[in-house]
């Protein structure tokens, strides 16, 4: 087998720019359509959940990479569980 190229890439690196998570990474997984997800959320204790939103800010491997390694996250809200 092969090394996976870049365009076979399955996940890249979420980094949280700012909120409660602020300076955080997570790995997360590209859309069906090869695309970044164009929000994380981030489950935490106490039944809430972090929504974070896609920037523009990417970061690639190399200059004709297809796929970012790297996309810049901005948080959104968060979600409180109802029990």
């Amino acid at each position: 087998m092969g090394a996976m190229s870049a365009s076979a890439t399955t996940t890249y690196t979420a980094k949280l720019t700012d909120g409660p998570l602020e300076g955080k990474t997570l790995s997360a997984d590209f859309l069906d359509s090869g695309d970044p997800r164009p929000t994380v959320d981030i489950a935490a204790p106490g039944g809430k959940t972090y929504v974070y939103a896609r920037t523009s800010g990417q970061e690639f491997e190399s200059e004709d990479s297809d796929r970012p390694t790297a996309v810049n996250y901005r948080y959104l809200t968060t979600n409180f569980d109802e029990a």
